[in-house]
């Protein structure tokens, strides 16, 4: 699909159905969930540079599970490099979750299932690569999925700046200089995620950061979760794990702090731990300073845990009154005789 979709013009009741339609011509088999069928509303646009395809995807809140169509050994295979326009996303896949504001870039592999959620209207960027392209210009023996790039300061920036302006530049450019700025992409992008070397992998020829990160994530309610326990556990020196995390473009401490912070905007957000309080959670998750826990919430996404809390609560209430609504209608419905 190439060029645009929009919702805008389609009646209410038939939205869903043609996102979904539209969607798939690009994301393959995908389960779509709509929070607020009532008041959906959605765009898709799609460009072309290089042989690239970018497509901008921008919606009221939904949520999708994604099944792959290829395998990792085909050469359909693809990395999707994510970029967040706008609002907050999660990203989640192979035990990895990356929580995007705008600015911000992760990578999704297309070989593996993923899912993605957001709590309200948001846009973002895809970017489709050859995985083979990935693997010759980035250098990567294994590609960083669901891992957070910054785009507050820095490369990842700079990335978000070249992102967003192939997008909007795509019909401009001739096909010489497409290939160029694609080259330069990549260049920035590489060096967004770095290059890995042997502080990656373990004597035994693992991927070291993939079990750390298993590690972390059965370990975030653990108030010592740190560089210490995680080398005591993998068997390395506090350095090495140091060396680690900043060959991945970030420090032990604020990656730890990142997933827990995602994990909690999750938990807010869940109706099943309404009889839990804010501080509860932010302690089962690792923090255990409650003042502390609401200044780098709000750092991180823009809003208090109390206000978002309450505003996904709402929304939860007004979804399940239209469902009971539309429960109630439609028997009466469907016995209604109209007059010939």
């Amino acid at each position: 699909m190439l060029g645009s979709f929009s919702t805008e013009l389609i009646a209410a009741p038939d939205r869903l159905e043609a996102w979904r339609c539209n969607a798939r011509q690009i994301c393959g088999d995908s389960r779509f969930h709509f929070p607020k069928s009532f008041r959906f509303h959605g765009s898709i646009q799609a460009q072309r540079v290089a042989g690239l395809e970018l497509t901008l995807f921008s919606s009221s809140a939904l949520s999708f599970e994604k099944f792959p169509t290829v395998s990792l050994h085909s050469g359909q295979r693809a990395c999707i490099v994510i970029t967040q326009l706008a609002g907050v996303r999660r990203y989640c896949q192979n035990g990895m979750t990356a929580v995007l504001q705008r600015g911000d870039t992760t990578l999704i592999d297309s070989g593996l299932p993923w899912t993605s959620d957001c709590q309200g209207d948001c846009a973002r960027l895809y970017l489709r690569l050859p995985y083979h392209l990935v693997e010759d210009r980035l250098r990567l023996s294994a590609l960083p999925i669901a891992r957070r790039i910054s785009g507050a300061a820095g490369l990842g920036s700079i990335l978000f700046g070249l992102s967003t302006s192939l997008f909007r530049q795509a019909e401009d450019l001739t096909s010489d200089e497409g290939t160029t700025a694609v080259e330069a992409y990549l260049k920035i992008l590489s060096a967004c995620v770095g290059e890995p070397d042997f502080a990656l992998t373990d004597r035994g020829g693992d991927h070291l950061f993939s079990r750390i990160v298993r590690y972390i994530y059965a370990h975030l309610g653990d108030t010592d979760l740190g560089p210490a326990s995680i080398a005591r556990e993998m068997g390395v020196s506090v350095r090495h794990v140091h060396r680690v995390f900043s060959q991945m473009g970030s420090t032990v401490a604020d990656w730890v702090r990142t997933q827990r912070l995602g994990q909690c905007h999750c938990d807010l957000a869940d109706v099943r731990q309404l009889h839990k309080s804010i501080t509860d959670i932010a302690f089962s998750r690792g923090f255990n300073d409650s003042a502390h826990f609401s200044r780098v919430f709000r750092q991180e996404f823009g809003i208090c845990p109390r206000k978002y809390r309450s505003q996904a609560f709402a929304k939860a209430a007004r979804n399940k009154i239209e469902a009971q609504g539309r429960n109630l209608l439609a028997p009466l419905e469907e016995r209604l005789i109209l007059p010939s």
